[in-house]
């Protein structure tokens, strides 16, 4: 018979024993109420797999472990972060982002906001690559400037909008040949005016396209706006993914403590327009899904190497926007997954200030198994 002094003599010796709050037997259930080492979501559903494996190796398959695993109460280190002001109207800030550049993270920054854009949603897109903006480029709005428009007797920057994405760029102030050579403190007055002094209106979703690294924009941006997750971009081959480890775990330290949403594999297999069926993984296979295992956050989707997303980004359309092809239905279900795994952040974790969407668009929780 399973008593409560051996369910305690295990926790000490698997060394949970100090987050356990609470812990009741009542027949073959096992009810423990316990405090995950941080807030962030992978760590407790680690903790929870942990827990739940190690009970069933100790006692057996008939003893039922019921956990409820709450968030640690924030630390002084968390308290004092500086997290910057919600945006009026801006319901989630999602940063798209890579320790490493060339992975693609630009593309799929513009495919995701068109793709959420066309299941509903009020999209914004900010083009935080000071010194190598694309957006201007991929969305074919070249030349366009900005206007003034007064809101509430102040004067803002109306973004430019194509394809129902609102885009504001460091390419509409700076001519199409002309380098963007300043130090960090002036591209990051800059990068903090488009997103403070702009008529963003109603958002769903405002998506931040970062640069490769881990540096002043990026600190720029997590001090300016309450970020309420990241995606972070990778393709599959090794080097790009040490990279990636290295800004996955840039949102993941206590003084920036912004929850990873999911990995997006991009340029994950190779796939010939006259053998659509054939995937040829000239990068590797599967090195972001054995990342995001080892790091317990999900993978969003796998992009495949397709020549038309290419073209239609250099033309200026989006592959999403190609109505019935498979590259639409990749770029869906992989925002349907951001989604959700945007709903579980916001049921599971404490908000940063802005956590609300006001439309599903058939999205929701996975259900759990």
């Amino acid at each position: 018979m399973l008593t409560k002094e051996k369910v305690q003599e295990f926790l000490k010796e698997i060394e949970v024993d100090d987050l356990v709050n609470n812990l009741q037997i009542m027949g073959n259930d096992v009810y423990i109420d316990m405090t995950a080492h941080s807030p962030a979501m992978h760590e407790k559903k680690k903790l929870e797999a942990a827990m739940k494996q190690a009970f069933a190796s100790e006692f057996g398959e008939d003893i039922h472990l019921k956990l409820k695993i709450v968030s640690p109460e924030p630390s002084e280190i968390q308290q004092s972060q500086i997290k910057g002001k919600q945006i009026p109207g801006i319901q989630n800030i999602i940063a798209i982002a890579s320790g490493k550049g060339g992975v693609g993270k630009s593309t799929v920054s513009a495919n995701m906001a068109v793709t959420l854009a066309k299941m509903g949603f009020k999209v914004g897109l900010l083009d935080a690559d000071i010194y190598g903006p694309s957006v201007p480029t991929m969305f074919d709005t070249e030349g366009q400037k900005p206007i003034s428009v007064e809101v509430n007797g102040k004067n803002l920057m109306k973004p430019i909008e194509n394809y129902g994405v609102k885009m504001l760029s460091i390419g509409y102030f700076s001519g199409a040949n002309q380098a963007v050579v300043w130090r960090g403190p002036m591209a990051s007055k800059a990068l903090n005016q488009m997103i403070r002094d702009a008529a963003w209106g109603e958002l769903d979703f405002l998506l931040i396209d970062l640069p490769p690294g881990t540096g002043d924009i990026h600190l720029s941006i997590i001090q300016e706006v309450p970020v309420t997750g990241a995606v972070i971009v990778s393709t599959p081959q090794h080097l790009a993914l040490a990279d990636v480890r290295k800004g996955i775990a840039m949102f993941q330290m206590e003084s920036i403590n912004i929850p990873v949403l999911g990995l997006i594999e991009n340029m994950a297999y190779f796939t010939p327009e006259e053998l659509p069926d054939n995937k040829y993984y000239i990068f590797g296979n599967q090195g972001a899904q054995y990342l995001a295992e080892d790091l317990g956050i999900p993978v969003l989707g796998e992009i495949p190497l397709i020549q038309s997303i290419r073209e239609a980004g250099d033309v200026g359309r989006p592959a999403a926007l190609q109505e019935d092809s498979k590259i639409a239905e990749i770029y869906t279900e992989t925002a349907r997954k951001m989604v959700e795994s945007l709903v579980e952040r916001n049921k599971n974790l404490p908000p940063t200030e802005a956590v609300k969407i006001s439309t599903m668009a058939g999205c929701s929780p996975k259900a759990k198994k």
